[in-house]
Parts: structure tokens; sequence; C-alpha cells
């Protein structure tokens, strides 16, 4: 029997806890033994982002103390795994400290997204949700360009019973959010969140999904600025769907 340990990003631990629910919902369906340590606090993905690497340092201390004997993580954020797997290497060694680059060494490896864990460690597409509405799905960056997740996502919903899936125009193109992106470059990440709303829309799909609940936050934003009937769903939530199904 499979087992995983859930890493859960602060930011849906806080804000969107129904996100990592729904996984917890989908990996039990599957049957899949998992761990939640309780002394998980923030991978550091702010602090990297906005240059202040000696903050996260601890954090990165802190993820391998946590996650070090995990036979694998699993976290429903593309860009948060993507931290761990690409940030923590250089932080650790600049850090000049060889235990803890060791460490990050032999954890990091073990990271997964919520998708990657599902169709490469767990060789599943189907996980027997049903979900009849039409959906778009928006790919995001650190998904895409750090992690290459490339189609997994689109494997898992199209297996979905009775989902209709429609193509995202210019799917890969930022949403503008970017974490601190956003802050300190409000007018560009507006423009950008305007050019993806406007895709949704041209879309004509009920739901968009995303694999980061920060994208979701913005594009839904968006989305409800302009009272648009579109909901904002995480991938995860969808795959745990199963209207229609007899319990």
């Amino acid at each position: 029997m499979p087992r995983a340990s859930l890493f859960v990003p602060c930011y849906v631990d806080t804000l969107f806890p129904e996100a990592a629910q729904a996984m917890v919902r989908v990996l039990e369906r599957l049957g899949v033994t998992l761990d939640f340590p309780r002394a998980q606090t923030c991978c550091g993905q702010m602090h990297v982002n906005t240059g202040y690497e000696r903050d996260a340092r601890p954090l990165v201390r802190h993820f391998v103390d946590v996650f070090g004997d995990a036979d694998v993580v699993v976290a429903p954020s593309a860009s948060c795994v993507a931290t761990v797997r690409h940030a923590y290497a250089g932080i650790a060694e600049r850090a000049g400290d060889p235990a803890l680059a060791a460490a990050v060494a032999a954890t990091t490896p073990r990271v997964r997204e919520f998708s990657e864990y599902l169709v490469d460690d767990l060789g599943v597409t189907d996980v027997g949700a049903s979900f009849p509405h039409t959906v778009t799905y928006h790919p995001a960056c650190h998904a895409v360009r750090l992690l290459g997740v490339g189609d997994r996502p689109l494997q898992l919903l199209r297996a979905v019973d009775g989902l209709h899936l429609r193509e995202l125009p210019r799917a890969e193109q930022c949403c503008g959010f970017g974490g601190t992106f956003a802050i300190k470059n409000p007018e560009i990440s507006a423009a950008m969140l305007a050019d993806k709303v406007a895709d949704v829309l041209q879309a004509r799909a009920e739901v968009v999904v995303a694999a980061d609940e920060s994208c979701l936050m913005h594009i839904g934003g968006g989305l409800a600025r302009q009272r648009t009937a579109v909901r904002t769903m995480h991938l995860a939530e969808v795959l745990a769907s199963r209207e229609g199904v007899a319990a």
C-alpha cells in the first residue's frame, strides 16, 4: 500500500483548506496511507521571491527536518513544490552548510506536485471522479516552466466522467499574479489578468481549473469584478467530486 506525507502550504491551509481536503479524499479513495506532520510550516517561497534568502534558511532546515523521513511528500501547489525542488539546493549551498545541503539533496527529489504523484507515482489517470460540467484548464507558470508537469492535469481531467473540457486560448500565458510580482508591478499584473479573464470567457466554460490556488485567487478576483458566473476550482476539488455517483 503506498504511503505519502501531506505538505499543505500555508496559504492553502489558511485561505483554501478545501483544496487540501479534496486532495486527501482523492488519495484515500486510491488507497494511499497518509501522514500529516503537524510541525510543518511555510516553505519560504515569499522569502525567496523577494530576496530574503537568509530568512529562508531556517524554513529550508525545518522542511527537511519535518519531511526527511517521508517516503513521498505530496502538495496541492506547483509553486511551493517548485520552490522546494529548485530553490532549496542553492540556498543550502550558499549557506556553507554541508549537512543541510546533504539533507536537501536527500529530501527534495521525493517532493511531488499532486498531479505528478497521481500520474507518475501511482500510475493513475482515472481517479473515479464525476463532474458533469464544462471546464477549462489554466496551467500555472511554476507547473509548466519549473516542474514540467506538462499535460498530467489534462490527462486527469479528460478521465473525469461527464466533464467537458474546453481549450483555454493562450493557455500557457501567465495570469499575472506571480507572488510578489503582482505587488511590485500592479499595472502590468492587472493587464495580464485582463487578458487571462478574456481568454477564460472566450473558452465558454463554467469552471476554470488550475493546480495552484494563487493563480485561481487572482483569476477568480478578475472574474468576480466582471460579475461573471464562471467559478474557480483547484484540480483536486474536481478530482474529488463524485456528482451523481451513488455512495
